[in-house]
């Protein structure tokens, strides 16, 4: 029972140190553009000193 007592609170206070980073996350704009990230990767860079293919 004492278990209980111990995990219930720190269950608790994790899960609301989870949605507190979430909505800090949300406002900082981190979730504003997801398919930017997903489409630049297939960009080709046309920059000098690049690997010669």
């Amino acid at each position: 029972m004492t278990s209980v007592a111990l995990l219930l609170p720190l269950a608790l206070t994790m899960g609301l140190c989870g949605l507190a980073a979430f909505f800090w996350a949300l406002k900082r704009g981190q979730f504003e553009d997801l398919d930017g990230a997903a489409a630049r990767i297939l960009i080709e860079d046309d920059e000098e000193g690049g690997v010669e293919r």
